[in-house]
C-alpha cells in the first residue's frame, strides 16, 4: 500500500514544471476551449485562470492567440449577437450578456448595429411564437406577454409595436 502511494506522489511531484505556468499548457487548454466555440479575451482569460493557471500566463497565451487570429472579440460578439437573435432576444439582454462578458459599451453597440435586426419585426415574432397570432383577450394576458417580452430584452416601442396589426 505505501508502494502505490510513493508511485502516486512521484507522479504528482512537481518534476521542474508546473503546468498551470507553463505557457505551452495554457495555449493548449485554450485552445482547447476554443475548438468549442468563440470565446471573448476575458472570458477566455477568467476560464484559464478559474481552471487554476496563472493570470500572467494566461494573458500571455491569449494575447498570442489573438495576434495568430485564433481568438478574436469582434468575431465572438458577431456570433454571439445572432445567436441571441436567433433565440428571440432583443438588445436589452444582449447588451447585458456582453457587458457580463467584459466588453464595454462602445465594442457591443458596434456589434449591434452590425447585425442590423430588425427588433420591432424580431419582438412581433418571439410573441407570436409563444402565445399565438391572436391578440390578447384582456389586459391581463396583455400585460403577461408585455413582462415575457420585456424579460426577453425588448425595449418598450418594441414590446408596443408587437401588439401592433401583423
Amino acid at each position: 500500500m505505501t508502494e502505490l502511494h510513493e508511485e502516486i506522489s512521484d507522479l504528482l511531484s512537481d518534476s521542474g514544471v508546473d503546468r498551470f505556468s507553463d505557457p505551452v499548457a495554457a495555449r493548449k487548454k485554450a485552445m482547447d476551449f476554443l475548438a468549442r466555440r468563440e470565446y471573448g479575451q476575458t472570458e477566455l482569460i477568467r476560464k484559464l485562470a478559474d481552471k487554476g493557471y496563472d493570470r500572467v500566463i494566461a494573458e500571455q497565451a491569449i494575447v498570442n492567440l489573438t495576434a495568430e487570429g485564433l481568438q478574436s472579440d469582434q468575431r465572438f460578439t458577431d456570433s454571439f449577437v445572432q445567436s441571441r437573435i436567433n433565440q428571440g432576444k432583443g438588445p436589452v439582454r444582449v447588451r447585458v450578456d456582453l457587458g457580463q462578458r467584459g466588453f464595454g459599451a462602445a465594442e457591443i453597440e458596434c456589434a449591434l448595429q452590425k447585425a442590423s435586426a430588425d427588433w420591432y419585426k424580431l419582438a412581433r415574432n418571439t410573441r407570436t411564437r409563444k402565445f399565438g397570432s391572436a391578440q390578447p383577450a384582456d389586459f391581463k394576458a396583455k400585460a403577461k406577454q408585455m413582462r415575457f417580452l420585456q424579460f426577453r430584452g425588448f425595449e418598450s416601442d418594441h414590446i408596443r409595436a408587437a401588439f401592433g396589426k401583423d
